[in-house]
């Protein structure tokens, strides 16, 4: 198969989420099973500060925005250690920016950039005389194209063989403009209706998308379901049932070669499933006096590393610690960056709790390592989380995930009681209910298990020996593919 994967960024080259982690690993595990695949995404200023060697193809084009004519030409690259083929598409009006898509605030031209974009794919595809059996297309930036693919580019010769998928990272970021910028996009007002583009008034580009893919999915089987009921549907849980029969959901994978405490250079001491100590618990001993917190082997040490927003459950963790740490011996490792309210609180907390919490407000890719490798719990109380990567990462460095059972979450962590215990399928512990109590009821039940050192082995081991790597995903993509080209061919025969 020949695939286009079209994102609004990719690891090495550019990066705000997971949607970059993504697009960066993917492709390299499909190019692996044998596939063509090409990735394009725009050549924002932070690619040229990546350090990844760029080249100019000498490709320059022009597109329609909004009855004008605007320019762009294409750079080269690849993914790092691989042939794959990058495209990055470059204007430096629109993509020359500090930021991928504002600052503070979201950019006012950020339709404009991105109908743009998204015009600039075909023009890559006619140049390189490349016919597509698949665009794969990524969020709200990106979905646009499946709308052109079905209008503009219909019944082309080079188009006619292409079907398209869809991937919704984050269902509550959709693209939502006003009215008059569907004059951006240079499509027949006729679309602009509440079966197809429209939504409350406003121009949004991810239903766009919805609604003209062949095929959707999204990072968890789990949130593929949520998103069709309210609230975490957030608006579009109609669209998503009336094509339920073409939405299904794969879980992100994990690039071990980045994420594996057997290599880790960012780690005191090396070690894996087969052998978890000694390295283990250097790692704790490192890092509780790299935070400064006591040393002490025998004291839980609840990590979290993560944006402090509400999403992410930061005021339960925040009530659960304001309730412990004057009682409980137990120690807390804080990392991320987010809402202020938050960076108050939990600074406060560290500082009337000194040797039993330590915060970090700040991105630190190295310290987000060592935390990962010596906790000894892992805490994701999300509200929602489509998928969910920290939860992987500490299963492989033996770092026991609780979680709220939503979304990838759901999907990942099999809660420890009785019968998965026995059965010795328990890696993580998990709860339902999106409140402080119930929170603190899991991690009180984790730290009693934390004191049974062979039961607490148990649930590490399972984790540690399981396998979330990007290969197992990749081959659940292509199946995804051909299953949409066969159900495509089969509907226009009939």
């Amino acid at each position: 198969m020949k695939i286009l994967l079209a994102t609004s960024e990719a690891v090495p080259f550019a990066k705000t989420g997971g949607l970059a982690d993504v697009s960066g690993t993917l492709p390299q595990e499909i190019a692996r099973l044998g596939h063509e695949i090409v990735v394009v995404l725009p050549a924002y200023r932070q690619t040229r500060e990546a350090g990844i060697p760029i080249h100019d193809t000498g490709i320059s084009f022009e597109v329609p925005v909004a009855g004008k004519l605007v320019a762009g030409r294409f750079l080269k690259s690849s993914l790092p250690d691989s042939d794959v083929p990058v495209y990055l598409v470059e204007n430096s009006d629109y993509f020359g920016r500090e930021e991928l898509y504002g600052e503070d605030t979201d950019y006012a031209d950020n339709c404009e950039r991105f109908v743009f974009f998204c015009r600039a794919i075909f023009e890559l595809l006619d140049h390189l005389d490349l016919r597509i059996d698949v665009l794969h297309a990524n969020d709200w930036q990106t979905a646009l194209a499946l709308a052109y693919l079905k209008t503009d580019y219909a019944g082309l010769p080079l188009y006619e063989k292409a079907v398209s998928l869809l991937t919704v990272h984050n269902i509550a970021y959709q693209g939502q403009f006003w009215h008059w910028d569907m004059l951006l996009t240079g499509l027949d007002w006729k679309y602009f209706n509440w079966q197809q583009m429209e939504f409350f008034g406003k121009l949004n580009l991810l239903k766009t998308g919805l609604v003209f893919a062949d095929a959707i999915n999204t990072v968890s089987p789990r949130y593929a379901e949520e998103i069709q009921r309210e609230p975490l549907g957030c608006g579009l849980e109609g669209v998503l049932q009336h094509r339920r029969d073409v939405l299904s959901g794969i879980i992100n994978g994990v690039d071990y070669r980045v994420w594996n405490p057997a290599l880790d250079p960012n780690l005191p001491a090396q070690f894996d499933a087969e052998h978890p100590q000694p390295g283990k618990s250097t790692c704790k001993q490192e890092l509780q006096r790299e935070l400064g917190l006591r040393t002490d082997p025998d004291v839980p040490l609840v990590g979290f590393v993560g944006r402090l927003v509400e999403q992410k459950g930061v005021d339960l963790i925040a009530g659960v610690m304001r309730e412990w740490l004057p009682t409980q011996s137990v120690q807390w490792a804080i990392l991320g960056t987010g809402d202020p309210r938050y960076h108050e609180i939990l600074a406060e907390l560290a500082r009337r709790h000194p040797g039993r919490a330590a915060v970090r407000l700040e991105f630190s890719n190295s310290l987000a390592h060592r935390i990962e490798a010596g906790a000894d719990i892992f805490a994701m109380p999300s509200q929602f989380e489509p998928c969910g990567l920290n939860q992987l990462y500490s299963l492989k460095y033996g770092t026991v995930p609780v979680v709220r059972a939503t979304g990838g979450l759901a999907d990942t962590i099999t809660n420890f009681d009785d019968r998965t215990q026995a059965n010795r399928t328990a890696n993580g512990f998990a709860f339902r209910e999106f409140s402080r109590l119930a929170l603190a009821e899991t991690l009180q039940r984790a730290c009693d298990c934390y004191r049974q050192p062979d039961v607490w082995r148990q649930i590490m081991e399972t984790g540690m020996r399981q396998d979330w790597s990007w290969g197992q995903s990749a081959r659940k993509y292509v199946a995804l593919y051909e299953r949409t080209i066969q159900r495509c061919r089969e509907s226009a025969w009939a």
